[in-house]
This record gives C-alpha cells, structure tokens and sequence, in this order.
C-alpha cells in the first residue's frame, strides 16, 4: 500500500510518501516540503499549494492520503493557515479519487514512537529508523509527514477491518465472526 501524507502548514508543507504494510519493511518514496513566502498574497500561496499538492498526488499515485487533523492552538493565525492547507489536501486527494484519513497529532506520536506525548525530535529519529534513513528528516515537518503516512499504514488497515467487522456483524449473515477472526 501507497500513502502520502501531508503534514499541513502554510509556509512550510511537509509532503512524504511510503509503502507498506503491517508487519512488513517500510519504504520511503519520496519526501519534500513545499514552501510559500510569509509576505505574499493568501491567494496566491493557496493556490501554489494546492497545485503541488495536485501534482505530488498525481506523481505518486497513492492509494490512501494522510492528514493531520487540525487540533487547537493558540495562535489563531496558524490554525487558521493549518485549516486551510489542510482543507486543500482533502480536495486534492478525492479529486484524484484517493482515499482520506485524517490523524490527530498525538495519534501520529504514539503510532510512530509508542508514546502520544513525544515530541519532534523523538519523531525524527523514529522515522529515520523506521525508514531505514541515513539521516533524520529535516525540516520538522518533512518527517511529521513521513510520520502520518506511516501512522496510516499501521493504524489505519486495523481501523479498517475493525470497521469491516462491524459492519459485517451487523448484517445477520453471520459472516461477522468470520471476519473478527482473520
């Protein structure tokens, strides 16, 4: 399985793809981070992202794309710009008919690190070791990327087949006990 995720921002766009599976060795594809001026137009800067974003979508066909779900901050500014760009990656990928699942921060450090409360640098290395890398990701938001599409591939198949489990226990064929057990 192919993910792309995106770890949202409107500055600095963490974009990384990996495939994968549970239980099975991770492979980094690709990782970048798509970068907009602070002083130019919102626009403008929208419109830049979502073009890239289109396009990474597009170059990397990835059959599930990530997001970090945007949380509450204190700056109002950045989650506004986070929201946005975030907003852009969900459009993107349901154009290009790419399923999307959306990962909350904490979420994301305790898939990767074990530990919900880790903080970037902890991330980083976990990434790097888990893809095998030479070096740590940088900036902090090329490995936050890299780190979702991984959260993915690891919570995201148990999220879906306990999903298939309910839905098949509920539909009186008894098929749903068959499933829980696989």
């Amino acid at each position: 399985m192919r993910v792309l995720g995106v770890d949202p921002g409107m500055t600095r766009c963490g974009v990384g793809v990996v495939d994968g599976a549970p239980g099975r060795t991770l492979t980094m594809v690709h990782v970048e981070v798509i970068r907009t001026p602070a002083d130019a137009d919102v626009g403008d800067r929208l419109m830049r992202l979502d073009d890239a974003l289109t396009a990474a979508i597009a170059r990397y066909a990835p059959d599930v794309v990530a997001v970090e779900r945007v949380f509450s901050q204190q700056n109002v500014r950045t989650v506004m710009g986070t929201a946005q760009v975030s907003g852009l990656a969900i459009l993107a990928a349901t154009r290009a008919g790419c399923a999307v699942a959306m990962h909350t921060p904490s979420e994301v450090k305790a898939a990767v690190t074990g530990s919900g409360s880790a903080d970037k640098a902890q991330v980083g290395a976990m990434v790097r070791r888990l893809l095998k890398l030479a070096d740590t990701p940088r900036p902090a938001d090329a490995a936050d990327a890299l780190a979702l599409a991984i959260c993915q591939l690891w919570r995201g198949a148990a999220q879906s087949r306990l999903a298939a489990a309910v839905a098949g226990s509920g539909s009186g064929s008894g098929s749903g006990s068959a499933k829980m057990a696989r």
